[in-house]
């Protein structure tokens, strides 16, 4: 996949001399050739890079195949595609490295799936979105073939992310901790669009706000890179708010399997929600600071109707 994260952690590959030579291309596929076409364009000038017809393709010419695709539905899809698909692909030794955010069974199923055919499988979600992919620091949170991983670990991940951290040899305990992860950082993000809402209303200036919290102990990057975006309305998708919210409800789902109360997470995951089926908003696929705009729309503070009235 090419798409908001694939595109930079392919063009990582090539940069750091991962792959892209002759003896060594790249070999990609996207849903819509258009972005292949695109990334080509851009790279292909001093990368070896080639485009192929269906995922099948790739996995049959690659030792080892990074899947990075939006959706479970994007992700089952593109896997079991009959005769095209990744899983169509497999054979004795071939190598697939899943990096999306599923469901754990989805993980397992394709992971039983493909060492029935002779493969290998890694888990391999990551934290991070379209900055830190294209900058090479994302986290891997991995589990299931440990040989692949150490095979990888200083050739592929430690170009496309900042540190790898494998869990167990188990498939699911890695999408365990990225669920973990995404639930908190959804939280931390409603919470702040409460808050920052509240200090509007109140009459304080949000940006002094945003300076006090970088100052004292709740000081959090995603405060400082989202808390002006949302003050501006500056939604631009990095991490899209459906895709945001999609973790949140599958790390409640997992919550409630283990039997853990997890009632601020639902509640924000409920905001999310709200948010992302509200189509007078439109903010399912901008990013996932857009949950401010819910916030403002269900407030009836003064700032609030005059933001409203604003749009």
């Amino acid at each position: 996949g090419i798409g908001i994260m694939g595109e930079g952690m392919a063009a990582r590959l090539l940069t750091e001399k991962i792959a892209g030579t002759t003896e060594k291309p790249l070999i990609i596929w996207n849903r819509t050739t258009a972005k292949c076409t695109a990334f080509v364009e851009t790279y292909g000038n001093d990368y070896t890079i080639e485009i192929k017809e269906s995922a099948k393709e790739v996995v049959e010419a690659c030792g080892i195949t990074y899947c990075m695709l939006s959706t479970p539905e994007a992700s089952k899809a593109v896997f079991e595609a009959e005769n095209v698909g990744v899983l169509a692909g497999v054979s004795e030794g071939k190598s697939i490295v899943d990096c999306a955010t599923l469901a754990e069974a989805d993980m397992k199923r394709m992971s039983e799936a493909v060492v029935g055919k002779g493969g290998r499988f890694l888990e391999a979600p990551v934290s991070g979105s379209k900055v830190p992919a294209a900058k090479g620091v994302l986290i891997f949170l991995c589990a299931g073939n440990k040989a692949l991983f150490d095979e990888i670990v200083d050739n592929g991940f430690n170009v496309m992310g900042k540190a790898s951290h494998f869990f167990n040899e188990d498939v699911g305990y890695g999408t365990r901790a990225k669920l973990v992860v995404n639930s908190l950082m959804g939280t931390m993000v409603a919470a702040l669009s409460e808050n920052l809402a509240l200090a509007e209303n109140v009459g304080l200036d949000p940006s002094t706000i945003i300076e006090v919290i970088s100052q004292g102990a709740i000081a959090s990057p995603v405060y400082a890179l989202k808390g002006p975006k949302m003050v501006a309305k500056d939604h631009a998708p990095n991490f899209p708010l459906k895709h945001a919210h999609k973790d949140m409800k599958l790390a409640s789902d997992m919550a409630k399997a283990a039997g853990v109360e997890f009632s601020v997470n639902d509640k924000a995951e409920e905001l999310f929600a709200k948010a992302r089926s509200d189509e007078g908003l439109n903010v399912a696929d901008q990013d996932f600071s857009a949950v401010f705009e819910i916030v403002h729309k269900e407030s009836s503070g003064d700032f609030s109707k005059k933001r409203k009235r604003s749009d």
